[in-house]
C-alpha cells in the first residue's frame, strides 16, 4: 500500500509545478455513482483546475486498494493518505458516538437529512478530531437505505427470522428487534450471498443496489428507510491540513461545498423515486434500465412499529455505548432539530 502511494505521487510530481502541493486522497466505492459522478470528477479535475495547477492529486479508493471499510479512518489519521472518504457507519467500531449521525427514520426526504446532518456537523468535527486525527471537509449521503430480498416479503413482520445483511449497527439492532437475524456481510459480497442463500434480504441505498447489481438476485423492494442515509464523511489528516496555507485551505473547503456537496444533496431529493421506479419498472427510470422487482408497499403501521422500536430499543443501546456526555449533544443538536429526545 505505501509503495501504491509513492508511486502515484512520483508519478504526479513529474508532471507538476515544484510548487505544487500533492494530495493522496482514497474515495468510497469505486463502482457507484457517488464516487464516478461527483468524487471522481471533484478530485481528479475541479479542484486541480480551481487551484490553477497549485493542488494536484493522486485519487484512489478504498476497494482498489483492497482496505478493510473499518481501517480507512484509522489509517488517515496514522497519515498513511490525505483524504479519505467513506461512509460514517463503517468507522463505529472505533467510535459508536458517530452513529448519532446518521438514525434511521428521522428523515424521510433528503431536506431532513440535510438538516439532520448541519445539525450534527459541529459534533461530527470533534469525534473525528478525538478518534482519527482528522478534519472533517463536507457530509453528503448515499440515497436512503432500504430492503432488497430474495424472499417473498409484505410487511416488516415478514422479516422476522429471515437473515438480513445491516448497513450499520443501528440498523442491526433494528433487524435484531423485529425477530430478524442480523448478518455482517460486506457490499461487495452481498450478491453472492444472496443467490446463495447465506442471506435472505440486504439493506443498502437503492440507487447502490441497482447499480451493484443486487435485483439480479432479489425479488422484492421495500423501500423504508431503516438503514437511514449512509452519510459519506470525506476528511483531511489533521496534520496535512493543518501543514496547508490559510488560502489553500479556504480554497479546498469552499470548492467542496459549492461543487461537490451541495450538487450530492440536490441530486439527493428525487434519488429514491427514481432509483424505485428503476428497480421495479412503477415509474420514470431516468438511470438506465428498469428491472422488475416487487415493490412493497410500506404501511402507515409498519411506519409506527419502526418508530416505536426506534425510540424504545435502538436509540437507548446507542446511547449506553456512546456515553451521557454525547447523548447530551446529540440532543441539544440533532435530536433538537428533529424533536427526539435519548434519555
Amino acid at each position: 500500500m505505501t509503495r501504491t502511494f509513492a508511486l502515484l505521487a512520483t508519478t504526479t510530481a513529474l508532471a507538476t509545478p515544484l510548487s505544487a502541493e500533492t494530495l493522496s486522497v482514497v474515495g468510497s466505492w469505486s463502482g457507484l455513482p457517488l464516487h464516478i459522478q461527483h468524487e471522481a470528477p471533484f478530485w481528479s479535475e475541479t479542484l486541480p483546475a480551481a487551484s490553477d495547477g497549485g493542488i494536484e492529486v493522486a485519487l484512489t479508493t478504498h476497494n482498489q486498494m483492497n482496505l478493510g471499510v473499518g481501517d480507512v479512518y484509522r489509517l488517515l489519521g496514522d497519515g498513511v493518505y490525505d483524504v479519505a472518504m467513506t461512509v460514517a457507519d463503517y468507522a463505529v467500531a472505533d467510535a459508536p458516538e458517530l452513529e448519532g449521525l446518521d438514525v434511521p427514520l428521522l428523515a424521510m426526504t433528503a431536506a431532513e437529512a440535510r438538516t439532520m446532518v448541519d445539525a450534527a456537523r459541529p459534533m461530527v468535527a470533534d469525534i473525528f478530531a478525538q478518534r482519527f486525527n482528522a478534519h472533517v471537509l463536507a457530509i453528503v449521503p448515499y440515497p436512503p437505505q432500504v430492503v432488497f430480498c430474495n424472499a417473498e416479503v409484505n410487511s416488516l413482520d415478514d422479516l422476522q427470522g429471515l437473515k438480513v445483511r445491516g448497513s450499520g449497527r443501528m440498523t442491526a439492532m433494528f433487524l435484531e428487534a423485529l425477530g430478524a437475524e442480523s448478518v455482517n456481510v460486506s457490499f461487495s459480497e452481498v450478491p453472492g450471498a444472496l443467490q446463495r442463500g447465506v442471506i435472505d434480504c440486504g439493506v443498502t441505498g437503492a440507487g447502490s443496489g441497482y447499480s451493484a447489481g443486487w435485483w439480479e438476485v432479489s425479488t422484492h423492494l421495500m423501500p423504508i428507510p431503516l438503514g437511514g442515509w449512509d452519510s459519506v464523511v470525506t476528511a483531511m489528516n489533521m496534520d496535512r491540513w493543518n501543514s496547508l496555507s490559510a488560502e489553500q485551505q479556504e480554497l479546498i473547503q469552499t470548492r467542496l461545498a459549492e461543487d461537490f456537496e451541495t450538487p450530492v444533496w440536490a441530486e439527493a431529493a428525487g434519488a429514491l423515486a427514481n432509483d424505485v421506479a428503476c428497480l421495479t419498472g412503477t415509474g420514470d427510470c431516468a438511470s438506465g434500465e428498469t428491472r422488475d422487482m416487487v415493490l412493497v408497499e410500506v404501511s402507515e403501521a409498519d411506519m409506527a412499529r419502526a418508530r416505536e422500536v426506534l425510540e424504545t430499543r435502538v436509540l437507548p443501546d446507542w446511547a449506553d455505548r456512546a456515553g451521557d456526555d454525547w447523548v447530551a449533544r446529540w440532543n441539544d443538536s440533532v435530536g433538537a432539530a428533529v424533536g427526539v429526545t435519548v434519555n
